[in-house]
């Protein structure tokens, strides 16, 4: 339990140092990124206002995606393809707190791939 506390109190310490830099805005919307075991969630957020302006997550994705890495990659997809259909190119990705490795990182490329620049 002790450690479970510990390795929260690093993850929002972290999350918040990365919030001190990145804030989205009418020009460059934040892209969010939330990851539990299960699933993973993106949102495209403009903190100016507090309006979420588009989301997407792991649970209503490509139904063919396998593994965990591809459901990632397919929400990344998702996410850009609602971001353009808001007439929205540039983003700022947060990774919020978690590293840009596995998941976070595939959502990312498919974001990218799909036309999202950041």
């Amino acid at each position: 339990m002790e450690g479970t506390k510990k390795r929260e109190l690093r993850h929002n310490r972290i999350k918040q140092g990365i919030r001190k830099k990145v804030s989205g805005t009418s020009d460059r919307p934040r892209l969010t990124v939330y990851r539990s075991n299960r699933d993973i969630y993106a949102q495209i957020v403009n903190d100016e206002t507090g309006i979420t302006l588009a989301a997407a997550s792991s649970k209503n994705a490509d139904p063919n995606a396998k593994t965990p890495v591809e459901k990632a990659k397919s929400v990344g997809a998702a996410i850009a393809a609602k971001a353009l259909e808001a007439n929205i190119e540039k983003v700022v990705f947060d990774r919020n707190g978690y590293l840009y490795h596995g998941r976070v990182k595939a959502l990312a490329d498919g974001a990218r791939e799909k036309g999202l620049n950041f």
